[in-house]
């Protein structure tokens, strides 16, 4: 979809592959998933920030919510998208100027939801460190680690 768009499209697997792409070649523009099978994808788009100051980069993800999104735009992507997001999402996120303002949502969060964006945003704050998260949340660890396996609730 991307590729009919005129885009050139090159895809990596893993953190790691993504990294070496990034030294061999910094792209222009990147979307990049936010769990892969080494590890974050946010390690990617930071790398990529490094390497290539002017690329534009963008996270998808199925777990998304506020505190990875801060931590991915901090880190140097432009935006940050949930699953599922088709290529007209994508292409608009890529190619957006600083000036377009997002509309917000017509329906406020959950309380299942917020109480997970505060979990997710306690463990950004912890350095995605399970054990340190669960002892400030005075949560088992194992429990917090089946709550981060999961999807966000609606």
């Amino acid at each position: 979809a991307m590729e009919t768009r005129g885009f050139a499209v090159s895809t990596c697997d893993n953190v790691s592959d993504g990294l070496h792409h990034i030294d061999q070649t910094p792209p222009a523009f990147a979307v990049v998933d936010l769990r892969l099978g080494d590890g974050n994808g946010l390690d990617v788009v930071s790398a990529l920030k490094r390497q290539r100051p002017d690329a534009r980069a963008i996270v998808l993800t199925g777990y998304g919510n506020i505190a990875t999104a801060v931590t991915a735009v901090k880190m140097g992507a432009v935006d940050y998208l949930s699953k599922p997001a088709d290529a007209d999402d994508v292409v608009a996120a890529l190619l957006a100027s600083g000036n377009d303002k997002s509309q917000l949502p017509q329906n406020p969060m959950s309380a299942d939801r917020v109480r997970w964006e505060h979990i997710q945003r306690i463990y950004e704050m912890c350095n995605r460190n399970v054990s340190e998260t669960a002892r400030r949340l005075n949560m088992h660890r194992r429990t917090l680690q089946r709550i981060l396996a999961k999807r966000a609730p609606r």
